[in-house]
């Protein structure tokens, strides 16, 4: 099986100079390394090239996010397995072999994460994917190792693999076939949760999505958008919208996208009376730019296969605020 790791890169000099060497060190024998540059303004570019000339180097022509990036990109790209992966991932001796065999023995599987543990706190998981992502029926998403800020440090409770709905775009290996008979990563999305949405299309096919927790990584996090920034929370609450209308099955999805927004009018209020009137104000932009995008996503929910099931909680929020439960044991 031919590997590809591909990094996308915007204006990340910095983080390539500190993390490319790490990831060559333990996967350049098993996998060909690409970074995709998103039109930088930086030295990115020739900064690879006279340091890292056994990397090839992908240029697109404008900042697309991640979801046209990664498109455009991987038209380059010609391996059977790629490895979507952000340029602030250390990645950790052998963590690639146990994907490669998990994919080389499973026909089904499709896409998959490591353990995503955090740079900063080793022993802690990292927010972007911890231990295999899922969602609730109101689109929130939320991991093993992590509900909402609230992360565990990881003790081996996560080193299992096994099936989860959604794998972290920090670190996504996808079969070349299941990224392309899913139509691939969906633009309108710019970034956040577009690999949800990937993942949510591409179990819709048939594929599996699994969590392989005897592969490890470390994520810096926050280095393109702070967890805390307003377009973050912004790009977040818009994006969830658009995946429910986009991909629920049948006439339930309009009760579930009033209720969602009902709640997300709880959290903008949330916002306001921690005194951070920036988020508040980013999740009312989100709504009007989900009600500009209505039409498009309706047009795409027409041609994207479903699934009839997709959450295995009612509501994470519920359980998270109100019934006090921090973590996935508890609520599971």
């Amino acid at each position: 099986m031919k590997i590809a790791i591909i990094i996308l890169n915007w204006n990340g000099r910095h983080l390539l100079e500190k993390f490319l060497p790490v990831v060559l060190e333990h996967s350049a024998e098993q996998a060909a390394v690409y970074v995709a540059d998103n039109a930088s303004t930086d030295d990115s570019v020739a900064f690879l090239g006279e340091n890292f000339p056994q990397v090839k180097i992908i240029s697109n022509s404008t900042n697309g996010g991640y979801a046209k990036g990664y498109n455009e990109a991987l038209q380059h790209v010609n391996e059977e397995l790629f490895i979507l992966m952000n340029s602030d991932i250390a990645t950790s001796p052998g963590w690639l072999e146990p994907i490669i065999e998990a994919f080389k023995v499973n026909p089904n599987l499709g896409a998959a994460q490591p353990k995503i543990l955090d740079l900063k706190r080793p022993d802690y998981f990292e927010y972007a994917g911890a231990g295999g992502g899922f969602i609730d029926s109101f689109g929130y998403p939320f991991c093993r190792g992590r509900l909402f800020e609230t992360l565990e440090k990881d003790e081996g409770q996560y080193n299992d693999t096994l099936p989860v709905f959604w794998a972290s775009g920090a670190c996504l290996a996808i079969r070349r076939t299941a990224f392309y008979d899913a139509g691939g990563l969906d633009e309108t999305f710019f970034a956040h949760q577009e690999e949800i949405d990937l993942c949510w299309r591409v179990q819709a096919l048939g594929y599996a999505v699994y969590h392989i927790g005897s592969s490890s990584v470390y994520h810096l996090g926050g280095a393109t958008l702070e967890q805390m920034n307003p377009q973050k929370t912004y790009l977040n609450f818009r994006n969830g919208l658009m995946l429910l209308l986009k991909n629920v099955h049948g006439l339930q999805v309009y009760p579930i996208i009033f209720f969602r927004m009902c709640l997300d009018g709880i959290a903008a209020l949330k916002f306001l009376a921690e005194g951070k009137p920036k988020h508040s104000y980013a999740i009312l932009r989100a709504h009007f730019s989900f009600y500009a995008k209505i039409p498009e996503t309706l047009s795409l929910r027409r041609k994207t296969p479903k699934l009839k099931t997709y959450s295995t909680t009612f509501s994470i929020v519920w359980k998270y605020f109100v019934l006090g439960k921090k973590y996935y044991t508890d609520i599971f």
